[in-house]
């Protein structure tokens, strides 16, 4: 289950110091056999902040809906939509940053073999990556919880423009509207009330979800499975802008250490992992590009 994470989390005890020193990191991926594990740290750079950073939707207390909460009512979906309505305009406008184009050139090059990326953005495959697998979904793709019909949220967004004529002009007196990492937007109650759902067009009636996994749902388990299978042949695994606070990026992590599995960490920030990894503490982007250059041959 991906549950809900304590907004607060902070380290229990003493953590093994961070280093700056990317050497640990350049020899795993010169090895191959690298599988990455990326949060949302790696999408920061492309102006989708993160939750727990110093812009983080954390610190301007965004709680993430759970799924309890979407299936309970209308007014729930509502309420998700409309946000989600006006959120997805900034996640279209996203473009893969540098962190994202490394690792793409990484896994090009043979040197990475698999991404389990928990973001639900679509960047790092927009980069070009190969074999990602979206341990939560993505934004990209909506469900039907009824009958399972699944649909590309550009059709949704079209349908849910003409329900909503004017919708947009009513939102953007809210100038404080700011993009979360799971697609929406934060917006007062007042300027979703009026907003109108639509229903499954395959079935007539069935309630349309967002193809992700909320927090109180689970992981697919053959999701799961695959990534446990791609953390089995892993000669190394490499986490990327994650702090390891929901055990469904964590149990991989574990997983690897306890097969003894070297575990390296690239985040700002400590996370749940630290004990079983080195954390190097640096920029994303900065870092991986200079991964990227000192583990390929000159183009």
């Amino acid at each position: 289950m991906r549950t809900r994470p304590t907004l607060t989390w902070e380290p229990q005890g003493d953590l093994p110091p961070a280093s700056t020193d990317l050497s640990a990191v350049v020899s795993a991926v010169r090895a191959g056999g690298v599988v990455v594990l990326s949060g949302a740290g790696l999408s920061t750079e492309s102006g989708i902040p993160d939750y727990r950073g110093e812009h983080g939707a954390f610190r301007r207390n965004h709680v993430p809906m759970t799924f309890q909460e979407f299936i309970g009512g209308e007014d729930a979906r509502r309420r998700y939509w409309a946000r989600s309505q006006l959120g997805r305009r900034s996640m279209a406008g996203a473009r893969p940053n540098a962190g994202h184009r490394a690792v793409a050139a990484l896994a090009e090059a043979g040197l990475v073999t698999g991404v389990i990326t928990q973001n639900v953005d679509g960047l790092q495959q927009a980069a070009g990556a190969p074999n990602v697998v979206e341990l939560h979904g993505t934004l990209g793709r909506v469900i039907c919880l009824d009958c399972g019909a699944t649909y590309d949220r550009a059709t949704l967004d079209d349908r849910l423009r003409r329900a909503n004529p004017g919708f947009e002009e009513i939102a953007a007196r809210h100038r404080a509207a700011r993009v979360n990492p799971d697609g929406d937007v934060d917006l007062p109650d007042e300027a979703v009330s009026g907003f109108r759902t639509v229903a499954c067009t395959a079935c007539g009636t069935g309630v349309l979800k967002p193809d992700v996994v909320f927090f109180g749902e689970n992981v697919p388990p053959e999701r799961v499975a695959v990534c446990r299978s791609l953390i089995d042949g892993a000669r190394s695994v490499l986490v990327l802008g994650s702090s390891l606070t929901v055990m469904s990026g964590l149990r991989f992590v574990r997983q690897a250490a306890q097969s003894g599995t070297p575990v390296l960490i690239v985040n700002q920030g400590p996370t749940r992992g630290d004990r079983l990894a080195t954390r190097i503490d640096l920029p994303l982007g900065r870092a991986l590009t200079d991964v990227a250059r000192q583990v390929l041959p000159p183009s």
